[in-house]
């Protein structure tokens, strides 16, 4: 999937879009996107599909933990195990984001951890896998911003493993940096298994307690060929959605940022799929 970094020119914008200048196609019967920017890719051709407003950065909530994914699986065993320290608890706790209700103490592989990060959006996951992995959070969102660069995110800076609002000034991104990720990440098998999974239960055992993880993407339980990606939601983010689907050997990958309504998100981002696959790659 090269061609996804390289420019393109195939780009399809509505026509209320802030299409690029290099790239003005106007889509035709492309379904209205009411959030703050947009972006559809064929991941397969490294054909633009749909453009708007995908060059401003903006706070991305939990989409940041694609990142984290996929900066742990560059280095790390999804056997290795790691053990939640009350920080990891307290981190998510104290900051107000979602969580796996993971318990102190407890010993998780890192594939288990990966189920806790993309499904129910945990923040201790997150930040468990970011301690570790660093080693340490500061030397993990270094490693991930470093990451951002080679993969040609040049509009996205992370300062933390999960997207929530830090007291120096939040991350950023834009929708086609993070489309650029979702695609990249989706090559991984562990990333693409987690976050096409719509269930994960852990049974109690000697190194754990039991858990049971649902996933927050609406796309998997009304949408045939999605496989993914992740959900987000801060105040200043609003409703953020990075997802796909992959039909015929042919995969879309897009990002919906700033959306006031969360169910809206799901059903835009299911519009833009059906939408995406019906037109003919370039």
């Amino acid at each position: 999937m090269a061609g996804i970094f390289a420019l393109v020119t195939g780009l399809a914008a509505p026509a209320h879009a802030s299409a690029s200048p290099l790239l003005p196609v106007t889509a035709i019967d492309a379904p209205t996107v009411h959030g703050r920017a947009a972006y559809l890719l064929d991941a397969s051709s490294g054909e633009v599909l749909f453009e708007d407003n995908s060059a401003e950065r903006m706070p991305i909530a939990s989409l940041t933990k694609t990142m984290t994914a996929y900066v742990v699986l560059k280095t790390a065993k999804p056997t290795d195990v790691v053990e939640i320290a009350p920080a990891d608890v307290a981190y998510a706790e104290d900051g107000g984001g979602t969580t796996a209700d993971l318990r102190a103490g407890d010993r998780l592989t890192v594939d288990e951890l990966l189920y806790g990060v993309m499904l129910p959006s945990g923040a201790d996951a997150a930040h468990a896998l970011a301690r570790t992995y660093g080693p340490g959070v500061g030397g993990f969102v270094a490693k991930m911003n470093a990451t951002a660069r080679e993969l040609g995110m040049t509009d996205t800076r992370y300062v933390n493993a999960d997207g929530l609002p830090m007291p120096g000034g939040d991350g950023y991104s834009t929708a086609r940096d993070q489309a650029l990720l979702a695609a990249k990440a989706l090559e991984l098998p562990m990333i693409r298994e987690t976050a096409g999974t719509r269930y994960h239960s852990l049974d109690a055992t000697d190194e754990h307690r039991s858990y049971s993880w649902r996933n927050t993407n609406r796309l998997l339980r009304t949408t045939p060929d999605a496989i993914g990606l992740k959900t987000g939601f801060t105040r200043a983010a609003g409703f953020c959605l990075a997802f796909a689907s992959e039909q015929d050997g042919r995969r879309l990958v897009g990002v919906l940022l700033g959306e006031s309504d969360s169910s809206r998100r799901f059903a835009t981002a299911e519009e833009l799929l059906t939408w995406g696959a019906s037109r003919q790659s370039a």
